[in-house]
């Protein structure tokens, strides 16, 4: 009995840690992709993170104006 539930508490144990490393690594990934998306609108446009964040912030507003056709 207690061989099986060892065995048991191995699986999930593993289970619960390849989540983790997969959450770890999509979070990683999208904070670098942003991060980069960022870095290329300062240098490349002169964009600098406040416009971009004025400009996420009026996003629902935008979306908003264009389908009602204003």
């Amino acid at each position: 009995m207690e061989l099986i539930l060892f065995i048991g508490a191995l699986i999930v144990s593993w289970l619960v840690f390849t989540w983790l490393i997969r959450v770890f690594k999509t979070t990683a990934m999208t904070a670098l992709s942003i991060a980069a998306i960022i870095l290329i609108l300062q240098v490349v446009f002169g964009i600098g993170p406040q416009q971009l964040w004025n400009e996420v912030s009026r996003l629902p507003q935008t979306l908003l104006e264009l389908l009602s056709g204003k």
